[in-house]
């Protein structure tokens, strides 16, 4: 099976930076065999859009491998995901359809081929010289076995081992175990910077800084080795070019992806009146939400600061964390520390009648496709995070009708736009983002305009379909490069 050169039609669109992209499809096109490779299959933004990528072009009728380093860690795992849509896949539940604007490259109605999954053993998160030596044995082999058409990478760790492993196979004539030697385009995806603030004294600094060196060091040659490059926004795109990193040319953004209608539409069980009662909210409580892991740089500290007085003296307001991990301990030791009552909720089974007027809600690990349920529950999103790609709690948020208050780093702004579909404030701002909430919680009508307006922005931008479309593009221009 060689995978064609072109993967859709010849109509073109100008893409970020210049960048021009096929966007139609040119009648029936072969199926090619893609490779994802992530660090972690855990619960987070870029694990959810690579499998929703994997799903779409699993539909489309590709044949679909994931590979994935071990899974560990309070965030929760995708893996049983993926596990259901192969048994649909199997029982026959899932069949070759379009998806967005383009074809199938089998004929509709077909069974879907499951997505096969490969465990990486040494592809972790941490650098470590011996395991990601092995990790580069592991994935030229594994690259070898499978002869991919396309292989794309995901996030900082697994991009700069996934591209130097495939590059081994850029050069035509390279064998491959018993497939064909076409080279396979490589594409990679930024999800998010892996630069870190360089901050702290002396010693913590100067940390900083080689770690920022050595990254920028590694991602400037990884770049070398792949044929395109997508940011999940154009502050991606910016941030690496202001680093030396890549070609403009290379470039594209194409929004991270979300199944749209699960937050347009409540299904059963999912309006905002059963979800505030799973979780001891009533109706006139007004909640403040956040939808991400309980980590140092989610900002989870900064509204600590910036409402605990208000949490205190307004016995309606409820401070809603959706979300679990390393510093879940730390942060409801603080909150309690400040006066503040926090009860920690199972969102698997319903609240009691008598629930405590707690100040803070923390409902732990929440399975995703609970999540639009806990953004429905909310009047308010905060999400002041120090550090994102595009945040995609910021547009699910924003296609509930829920309006964002939100530091403006990264790609947040792509998402929220500052007066129009929320309130954008300098990360750290504590006053500023204190103002912002209280400015949304003061005024109902506000609230409702600016999350009317942000959902009509997000519906098409961040539907998963349209994505997993503009990744066909990007794959037949990285397979074009690659075999031209």
């Amino acid at each position: 099976m060689g995978g064609s050169g072109t993967l859709a039609g010849a109509r073109d669109a100008v893409g970020v930076a210049g960048v021009r992209v096929p966007t139609s499809p040119g009648g029936v096109r072969p199926s090619v065999r893609i490779l994802h490779i992530s660090t972690r299959l855990i619960l987070g933004g870029s694990q959810e859009n690579t499998v929703l990528s994997c799903e779409g072009q699993a539909r489309l009728g590709h044949k679909v491998h994931l590979a994935f380093g071990p899974i560990h860690g309070p965030e929760g795992s995708l893996l049983d995901r993926v596990l259901a849509f192969n048994r649909g896949c199997s029982e026959g539940q899932e069949r070759v359809r379009p998806v967005g604007r383009h074809v199938p490259v089998r004929d509709a109605g077909e069974p879907v081929v499951p997505i096969v999954l490969h465990e990486v053993r040494h592809l972790v998160r941490e650098v470590s010289p011996a395991a990601d030596w092995k990790c580069l044995s592991e994935l030229r082999d594994l690259i070898g076995r499978i002869g991919p058409d396309v292989v794309h990478t995901h996030s900082s760790k697994a991009g700069i081992l996934g591209r130097r492993s495939a590059w081994t196979f850029a050069r035509p004539g390279m064998k491959r175990s018993g497939i064909d030697a076409k080279p396979p385009g490589i594409v990679h995806t930024i999800h998010g910077p892996p630069f870190m603030p360089v901050e702290g004294g002396f010693v913590g600094r100067a940390r900083g800084r080689l770690r920022n060196w050595v990254y920028t060091v590694a991602e400037r040659s990884a770049a070398r080795r792949c044929h395109a490059i997508v940011s999940v926004a154009d502050a991606m795109t910016r941030t690496f070019l202001d680093r030396s990193i890549g070609e403009p040319g290379q470039y594209v953004t194409v929004y991270s992806g979300m199944e749209v209608e699960a937050f347009l539409t409540p299904g059963p069980g999912q309006d905002r009146a059963t979800a505030r009662a799973s979780l001891g909210l009533s109706r006139g409580d007004l909640v403040i939400g956040t939808v991400a892991r309980l980590a140092e740089h989610k900002g989870h500290d900064d509204l600590l600061d910036a409402l605990a007085e208000d949490l205190r003296s307004h016995p309606s307001w409820r401070l809603l964390w959706v979300g679990d991990g390393w510093w879940r301990t730390r942060l409801i030791e603080r909150a309690r520390s400040m006066g503040l009552l926090v009860r920690e909720a199972d969102v698997q089974r319903p609240a009691p009648e008598e629930t405590s007027r707690a100040n803070i809600v923390v409902t732990g690990l929440v399975p995703p496709d609970r999540v639009p349920a806990m953004i429905r529950a909310m009047d308010i999103l905060a999400h002041p995070s120090y550090r994102e790609g595009l945040p995609r709690t910021v547009p699910q948020a924003l296609l509930c009708g829920v309006p964002v208050v939100a530091y403006d780093v990264d790609g947040t702004g792509e998402a929220c736009i500052d007066g129009q579909t929320g309130v954008l404030v300098r990360a750290g701002d504590i006053d500023g983002l204190g103002g912002g909430v209280r400015a949304l919680a003061e005024d109902p009508a506000a609230r409702a305009r600016l999350g009317a307006a942000g959902r009509e922005r997000c519906e098409d931008r961040f539907d998963c379909e349209k994505m997993v479309a503009q990744l066909e593009s990007v794959y037949a221009r990285a397979v074009s490069a690659a075999r031209r």
